[in-house]
């Protein structure tokens, strides 16, 4: 196998079809009712038309959530409201349709698929479909030690590639990005800290398992001694992601690369998820143009990443469950774009039927 060489993603990521873009423009002009009257529906209506390649835009049709699951060794110390190494029980939560989660999964008509990267379980608690892919069972205590081997971190990034080629194979046309685990957003946090150059009382937020001030005090020094570990690496981003990240935030990156590569649009969550883009905007700096931000948690790292890749949330409702619940939320909003995109009437037709009414009423 050839050495995994992030620097392809620049030649191999294209931007979404900017000529669509442009007939967008005409296209929704010629429509009823008018231009710019749809708020933000108008713009994900162009944006999805952009990525899909033509117009009228297509509805979705199949949806997917994918959440990549790990434990990571940094929730020892206590740095998150659940206790180190029970990521476990979201990924059987979620698997059981019993999760937030998975309830609006089945709400908004999307496929759901957990995909365990380094849980801290035996693998036979899970189906094998999910754990099939583990890469490690929990990662390394990223203030003191690496995450993860470089052999790991490759191998993590793979996966995520792979299961992006998996849906986009399979005929997935939207994918919603979320993460179950513990002790993933002071990873997240070590990262966004590393990549924007900012101090880790910055970036360190509550989490949303919602710590108290004396776990915060402790998350804080957890990403500030992560930080010192992770600057020294900052011009290899698989370095990177070996270092302070974990195999979960690592196939996450590649699953969001690869998406864009195979032009299949991206939903992301919170901060993890945010961090991994940022990772991913470093790569390939077209690769952004593919994913839209789902809602904002509060959660300060997620913040200094979307601005770092020029991304705004969609929703902003203060849900901080994670999971890929915030994503999903913003579902509806891009399926009601589609919709709108490719239904609306043209003006003339749409004016000629309004004065047929006036004229007999």
């Amino acid at each position: 196998m050839e050495p995994l060489n992030l620097d392809d993603f620049i030649t191999h990521i294209d931007r979404p079809d900017s000529g669509v873009r442009r007939d967008a423009e005409d296209w929704r002009a010629g429509r009823s009712p008018r231009a710019g009257t749809l708020g933000k529906l108008d713009e994900l209506g162009q944006w999805l038309a952009a990525a899909q390649g033509g117009l009228p835009v297509k509805p979705i049709g199949q949806p997917k959530v994918v959440l990549f699951a790990g434990d990571h060794g940094v929730a020892s110390l206590s740095v998150s409201a659940n206790e180190s190494g029970t990521a476990v029980r979201f990924a059987k939560a979620a698997l059981a349709g019993e999760s937030a989660v998975a309830i609006l999964a089945r709400r908004y008509g999307a496929a759901l698929r957990v995909v365990d990267m380094s849980l801290d379980c035996d693998p036979a608690e899970l189906p094998e479909e999910v754990t099939k892919y583990r890469v490690r069972r929990g990662s390394g205590r990223i203030d003191v030690e690496d995450a993860m081997t470089r052999e790991e971190a490759e191998q993590a990034f793979r996966t995520g590639m792979a299961i992006a080629d998996e849906e986009a194979d399979a005929g997935t046309d939207l994918l919603v990005l979320g993460d179950l685990s513990v002790g993933g957003t002071t990873a997240a946090g070590a990262i966004v800290a590393a990549l924007c150059g900012t101090d880790a009382s910055v970036v360190t937020g509550r989490g949303g398992s919602g710590i108290d001030d004396l776990a915060w005090m402790r998350k804080c020094a957890a990403i500030r001694d992560a930080l010192r570990r992770a600057r020294p690496v900052l011009g290899d981003q698989l370095e990177l992601l070996q270092t302070v990240g974990g195999p979960d935030l690592a196939a996450m990156t590649g699953f969001l690369l690869q998406a864009a590569v195979r032009k299949t649009p991206v939903i992301i969550d919170g901060v993890v998820s945010s961090a991994a883009a940022l990772v991913g905007q470093r790569a390939a700096f077209r690769a952004p143009d593919w994913w839209v931000a789902g809602q904002s948690t509060g959660e300060p790292a997620q913040a200094k990443a979307l601005d770092r890749i020029a991304i705004e949330p969609l929703l902003d409702h203060g849900v901080t469950a994670g999971e890929g619940v915030g994503a999903l939320m913003a579902l509806p909003l891009l399926q009601a774009a589609a919709e709108l995109w490719s239904q609306l009437p043209e003006r003339a037709v749409h004016d000629a039927q309004s004065a047929s009414v006036d004229d007999i009423t």
